[in-house]
């Protein structure tokens, strides 16, 4: 079995300045902080693992469970951007040069340390620039919601095109029959770059197809550069509002 044998950094961007729930990496879940419930899982996996945030209350909470933070600028518009800048920093910081950055959501607290072993091993196969996760559709009322992105992959596992709308459309069937007839993939929402395309992306303008479906990797594809699709058998649920929280923990999610 072939191991990744690459120097590995983890970041997990997190700003406080929410509009759906301010303060939201504050958040207490069952005694912890939603940052630190991220931070642990993660770091199971990774030894080099840092919050990249632009407010200091979400630094000092970082710092007081003994956790890795570096100060970003307020002004960055997305997750994969302030990622861009805290590798430089941490970079300069530690003296240590990555080859593989992760970027973690810092809103899934029960993400689990296994979702970060499947996207690293996306790099075990060569010519990997991005990778990201996708999970099997269990049904049509996932498929048609606009809040989960599909994603449709060519034969090397690679990325041809993100949307909010069902992708592809099944002819000739009723829409109940669709997950009978082929193979829907939702997104999970994790990347990893090698370092350097990285740094390409993050120089990039927005582009016509990320403007229009309000997906930013789709910048990624309309410049070029390819997104390696790993299979998840791991279901995320993200926490954008405080009804959000609520509703996973009467589910019974782990904590």
């Amino acid at each position: 079995m072939k191991h990744l044998q690459k120097n590995v950094l983890g970041i997990i961007p997190a700003r406080y300045a929410s509009t759906r729930f301010p303060g939201k990496p504050l958040a207490i879940i069952r005694s912890k902080t939603m940052i630190k419930r991220v931070y642990e899982q993660v770091a199971e996996v990774l030894d080099q693992l840092w919050v990249a945030t632009d407010d200091e209350r979400i630094a000092e909470e970082v710092k007081r469970f003994g956790g890795r933070v570096c100060m970003t600028s307020p002004s960055h518009s997305s997750g994969t951007d302030r990622c861009a800048e805290a590798l430089e920093l941490i970079e300069k910081q530690t003296g240590e040069r990555f080859e593989i950055v992760v970027n973690i959501q810092g809103d899934e607290p029960f993400i689990q340390p296994g979702q970060v072993k499947e996207i690293l091993d996306c790099f075990l196969s060569d010519g990997t620039q991005i990778a990201t996760l996708a999970r099997i559709a269990d049904n049509i009322e996932e498929i048609s919601d606009r809040n989960l992105p599909k994603v449709v992959v060519n034969p090397q596992h690679l990325a041809m095109y993100f949307s909010r709308s069902p992708i592809p459309y099944v002819c000739n069937q009723s829409r109940h029959n669709w997950p009978k007839k082929h193979l829907f993939l939702l997104h999970v929402g994790m990347y990893a770059f090698e370092v350097d395309v990285l740094r390409e992306i993050s120089k990039l303008s927005p582009s016509p197809l990320e403007q229009a479906e309000s997906l930013e990797q789709l910048r990624w594809l309309e410049n070029g550069f390819s997104i390696r699709v790993g299979l998840t058998r791991f279901r995320n649920r993200s926490v954008d509002t405080p009804e959000d929280l609520e509703r996973l923990l009467k589910e019974g999610f782990p904590g």
